[in-house]
């Protein structure tokens, strides 16, 4: 694959997150462009596999920023590898694990900086590595423990 080829598929994942609200097919969408052995690592090193790992994750920030969008700010792509730079808008309106259970709704608007490492075999995303600054995320919130 070229680097064009992969900033295409990345773009597609966040397009079909942004579409989450309006087309049914959303995550479907996103989960045909990923391997079967997909691995996706947070912050706090949490490893999920596969179509249904992706799932897990989007979910979880649909389902506790429902009205979220990203945009895409920056795109670096290599024949195996991307990095991706987005900011991720959203109000906090459902419940978001945390390492000490749910952040119960805030209500509050947060809006994070994001960086995503992407590796690709094959024409598929095989590895995300996804940093963020969870404490700025919990400040906007006005969460004090978590």
């Amino acid at each position: 694959m070229t680097a064009k080829d992969n900033t295409t598929l990345v773009r597609t994942l966040y397009d079909a997150y942004n579409n989450h609200q309006s087309d049914p097919a959303w995550f479907d969408k996103a989960a045909a462009i990923v391997a079967e052995d997909f691995e996706g690592i947070n912050p706090r090193g949490v490893t999920r596999r596969g179509p249904e790992g992706l799932n897990t994750h989007m979910a979880l920030w649909v389902t506790a920023f429902r009205e979220s969008n990203i945009e895409v700010t920056n795109v670096f792509s290599t024949r195996d590898q991307s990095i991706v730079e987005f900011i991720g808008r959203g109000i906090h309106t459902g419940p978001l694990p945390g390492p000490s259970g749910d952040i119960p709704p805030t209500g509050q608007s947060a809006e994070v900086r994001f960086c995503e490492v992407f590796r690709f075999r094959k024409g598929k995303i095989v590895s995300i590595h996804t940093y963020y600054d969870a404490l700025d995320l919990m400040r906007q919130l006005g969460v004090r423990s978590f």
